[in-house]
């Protein structure tokens, strides 16, 4: 199960990817990742629970504007750019800090939850979501770390494409839990966010139990600095990485906009309304492991591009003026293609021109530009909706989206199609 396990006796060639030694096979996919996967999918049934309920909940509960909105969505999605590059530079540190870090940053997010029972305006809310996204912000670069370090150069965009299905089951079981508790109970919020507490409780347990605490063997060929960490974007690869993943960010509409979006085009109900994210979480769940593999075989960027490419349709069509009963599930399926063909290979494509000893780190750059990126998008966007509404809003979302694609696949980092 634990890393020093599944990499021991495994040497590395000259390009730093780990080789099984002769007469030994080699699991397709380590024990570190579906530990890893297992802590995700509890995990998310937690966070997704709240992020159901959090659009509605603020928006017909507490009657706040798609700009007061736009600014926690923003916070929720966003917040955790500023600790990304602390969580992956602690964890470089010392060598065998990643579980650690990681475990914090669950623990964090895990506290956050009961907190929401008692917060009912715009700024202990907003204070409560930072928390909760500074604990994922410290937890995100590490594990994604220990999923690299894992796995070998050739099999990689295939083992975070099993972490995201892992991660994505529980996505798809979290708004269930959510939509069944808000029929069940009277006060269904407040019953929402304490079980959700409770379950993210049992992911820290079950990443401090099986998850494993060291690097399994990682030599460091490169002192883990900060200053070494930031260096990095000098490299040519991952520098053009890290921008594209900003510019695509700019453009990325946050899901709960997407949610939003539908349910006023459609007239969905509020009971209704926590089930929108499974159609995302099912398609993500499907798709999620077939790209990784496709990622590995044809090249990683070809896929996180035509990821934004399905991203873009799903726009075009909520732009359009049908309303036929498949309308939702075409948006959700393409939404959730877009999360299937991005998320996992972006960080295996990273993770390509990245030395192991600041792998978490390198990790953590990449992410913090797409999660500041995202960011801005959801006060640009929220502004943009109260100011000329919704369709307008979006019609500027999907021309960002079309320019910042054509520029992605024009640049083409090199070193993301696997020799």
């Amino acid at each position: 199960m634990y890393v020093a396990d599944s990499r021991a006796s495994t040497p590395a060639s000259a390009d730093g990817a780990v080789r099984p030694v002769a007469g030994r096979r080699r699991a397709a996919i380590a024990p570190t990742v579906l530990a890893l996967g297992t802590v995700s999918l509890v995990t998310d049934v937690s966070s997704e629970m709240v992020t159901a309920v959090l659009p509605l909940y603020l928006v017909s509960g507490l009657g706040l504007s798609p700009l007061g909105f736009g600014l926690l969505d923003g916070v929720y999605n966003g917040f955790s750019a500023v600790v990304r590059l602390v969580g992956g530079h602690l964890a470089d540190r010392g060598g065998g800090r990643h579980k650690w870090v990681a475990g914090f940053g669950y623990a964090v997010s895990a506290v956050c939850k009961p907190l929401l029972l008692v917060a009912h305006s715009l700024t202990p809310i907003g204070l409560v979501l930072a928390a909760d996204r500074t604990g994922k912000g410290l937890r995100t670069a590490p594990r994604d770390a220990l999923i690299s370090l894992s796995s070998t150069a050739r099999s990689r965009g295939r083992a975070f494409g099993v972490h995201r299905a892992m991660d994505t089951a529980g996505a798809l079981l979290g708004p269930l839990v959510a939509f069944l508790i808000l029929r069940a109970t009277v006060d269904g919020y407040d019953a929402v966010f304490t079980v959700s507490f409770c379950v993210a409780v049992l992911g820290v347990l079950i990443l401090l139990l099986f998850v494993p605490g060291g690097r399994g063997g990682v030599v460091a060929d490169e002192r883990p600095t900060l200053r070494g960490a930031v260096g990095l974007l000098r490299r040519r690869g991952l520098r053009r990485i890290a921008v594209c993943a900003l510019l695509l960010g700019l453009a990325t509409v946050s899901d709960s906009f997407v949610y939003l979006l539908l349910q006023r085009r459609l007239g969905v109900p509020d009971r209704w309304f926590a089930l929108l994210p499974l159609g995302t979480a099912a398609s993500f769940l499907l798709l999620a492991v077939p790209l990784g593999r496709l990622a590995d075989r044809v090249g990683r960027w070809a896929v996180f591009v035509g990821g934004h490419g399905a991203l873009l349709v799903a726009y075009a069509l909520l732009l359009t003026a049908w309303h036929g009963s498949a309308l939702p599930y075409v948006v959700l399926a393409l939404h959730g293609a877009f999360y299937a063909a991005t998320d996992g290979v972006l960080m295996a494509a990273a993770s390509d021109g990245v030395p192991e000893a600041l792998r978490s780190s390198g990790l953590a750059l990449v992410q913090t530009g797409q999660a500041a990126a995202r960011f801005a998008c959801s006060l640009l966007f929220g502004a943009a909706w109260t100011v000329w509404g919704d369709r307008a809003a979006l019609a500027g979302a999907a021309v960002a989206l079309t320019a910042c694609a054509a520029f992605s696949l024009a640049l083409r980092p090199k070193g993301t199609v696997p020799a």
